[in-house]
């Protein structure tokens, strides 16, 4: 017997690490990425905002642009943000850029903002972004060079230049918020809301 009571729910995120959330939690998913342009949307309608609102917004822009091809069903679309004083981070496009990012963080708090949005029929039917504050140990040159030699170019896949369930935990001193937040998915409201809907058995 599933918690879920519907329909899988329609997932427009490339992300293993939401994909695994969801699926931890008992939520059978159709996978259906969304493309759009994140760095264009930032550009266009994000340069004057915060990286909380960014999240959300791209979290919005992925959720319509699926829920297109999706008539009458929910489709949940998230994105993350990083954050350190004005400076706001993207993904690494190389391991150099990973080195720089890494050693500029370093013994530094910087802040994860994930967002997340349902969206149905042209509509968005619930957003909530939450936030977790991380701070580095004060990184020397050699450790992020043999930190970036192990992990390959999977630091790449994250904002942050680093998975926290995996070798970049190494990099922290001190964290502040939840787990699904740093993995990128504002779990625990959104869970609540499909309590609320009807969508998971209370």
């Amino acid at each position: 017997m599933n918690l879920w009571t519907g329909e899988p729910l329609v997932l427009a995120s490339k992300s293993a690490s939401r994909r695994a959330l969801l699926e931890a939690a008992d939520i059978p998913l159709v996978l259906d990425p969304a493309e759009v342009d994140e760095r264009a949307i930032e550009q266009s309608k994000a340069a004057q905002a915060g990286p909380k609102e960014v999240a959300l917004l791209l979290a919005r822009e992925k959720a319509l642009a699926t829920a297109a091809r999706h008539p009458g069903r929910p489709v949940l679309g998230a994105d993350q943000t990083l954050a350190l004083g004005d400076r706001r981070f993207s993904k690494p496009r190389s391991l150099d850029a990973a080195r720089d990012q890494l050693a500029f963080m370093a013994g530094k708090t910087h802040e994860l903002h994930s967002g997340a949005a349902v969206a149905k029929d042209g509509k968005i039917i619930f957003e909530a972004v939450t936030t977790a504050r991380l701070t580095m140990w004060a990184l020397t040159p050699a450790f992020i060079d043999v930190y970036l030699a192990a992990a390959g170019d999977r630091v790449l896949a994250s904002v942050g230049a680093y998975q926290l369930e995996g070798l970049g935990i190494h990099l922290f001193e001190k964290i502040e918020g939840d787990h699904f937040t740093i993995l990128g998915m504002p779990l625990l409201p959104l869970l609540a809301y499909f309590r609320a809907a009807g969508m998971i058995a209370s």
